[in-house]
């Protein structure tokens, strides 16, 4: 549309329109009374008395932008509403409550797609375990298009990636390797597996894991040790949304992320764990719903039942980076992760 258009959405009552004469079409499709303005002052006019004296309405505006996600309303906009008397509030929470919940159906493809990817991902470091062990050749982008291929033979689709990383690659979160910038993977490097898919059906919701392996026997005492940190930090992640479920308190994504960024910040690796702990999943790998973020925004939405959501701390040395990563699924009895969970480094 190249015209302004408005839509209220009254706690009780019809809905109401507002749309240029020159794009009458605008809100066709969408039900309640609809009205028309050609000029700025005829515009002005029509909100108000679309407003029909509500004292506060929510809009996607976020406080300070906290929530950039949610901040879709240009700042103009938000001044006219309230130049009428009318008090903004943030419409973060309705969002995900109309948005990010699923239906049983999602739920089960969810579960579906975890059930392929975990395959998946057992037969990648194998793949990798046989070629290193036989002193054969393999490096980072053969095993993401191994992945691609799997991932299509098993009904899986993806908007891009996997991530495969060896060593100081897998210090950076979001690497991704290509054809002509790609690490051969040897023995006694570090490789860390992002994967993430979903069914290709209209109900399909993402899978999102991260896993780390080594090739070899036995990890050097460092890697031992940051993957124990980093895995402790998400399990106590975890832990705080299940204790919270299961006794009905409110908690806010801002309020997860406390919980792992305090434990690996305790462990003397703060300054390592450079991302939010973890974020909304649906449709899109990355959702509209909570994120477990007080780093990069200071997320305040409430984590309501039937949403997903990863937990996938991380430390990001200069040598090399762990991440573990799983999903975790909350419903009206509880919360629970929804497929595998590392509690190893896999051996290669």
């Amino acid at each position: 549309m190249t015209r302004r258009w408005y839509y209220f959405v009254p706690a009780a009552g019809e809905p109401r329109g507002l749309q240029h004469r020159i794009e009458a079409e605008t809100l066709k499709d969408l039900p309640g009374s609809h009205e028309f303005y050609s000029g700025w002052q005829e515009l002005a006019r029509g909100l108000r008395e679309m407003l029909g004296g509500a004292k506060r309405v929510a809009m996607q505006y976020s406080p300070n932008c906290a929530v950039p996600y949610v901040a879709m309303a240009d700042a103009g906009t938000v001044d006219l509403v309230r130049g009428m008397g009318v008090e903004v509030a943030s419409s973060a929470n309705l969002i995900q409550l109309f948005e990010s919940r699923w239906s049983q159906e999602q739920l089960a493809a969810h579960l579906e797609a975890g059930r392929r990817v975990d395959r998946v991902r057992a037969e990648a470091f194998r793949k990798i375990s046989a070629s290193v062990r036989a002193g054969g050749r393999v490096n980072e982008w053969e095993m993401q298009q191994f992945i691609r291929t799997r991932f299509r033979e098993e009904g899986l689709v993806t908007d891009h990636g996997p991530d495969v990383a060896v060593n100081a690659n897998a210090s950076n979160p979001h690497y991704e390797p290509k054809r002509d910038a790609s690490a051969e993977i040897h023995k006694g490097d570090l490789v860390l597996l992002d994967m993430w898919a979903r069914l290709e059906r209209p109900e399909g919701v993402y899978y999102d894991i991260t896993w780390v392996g080594y090739c070899g026997d036995r990890p050097p005492e460092k890697i031992q040790k940051v993957f124990g940190i980093v895995k402790g930090a998400r399990d106590r992640a975890v832990a705080r949304v299940k204790e919270a479920v299961a006794s009905r308190q409110t908690l806010r994504g801002f309020e997860v992320d406390d919980v792992a960024r305090d434990y690996i910040r305790n462990a003397g690796y703060g300054d390592y764990f450079f991302h939010r702990t973890g974020h909304s999943i649906g449709a899109e790998v990355h959702g509209t719903g909570a994120n477990m973020d007080n780093l990069e925004t200071h997320d305040e939405r409430k984590i309501i039942p039937r949403t997903c959501f990863s937990v996938e701390p991380g430390i990001y040395l200069p040598e090399f980076g762990i991440r573990s990563e799983v999903d975790v699924f909350v419903d009206e009895d509880g919360a629970r992760i929804t497929g595998e969970a590392q509690t190893e480094i896999v051996l290669l």
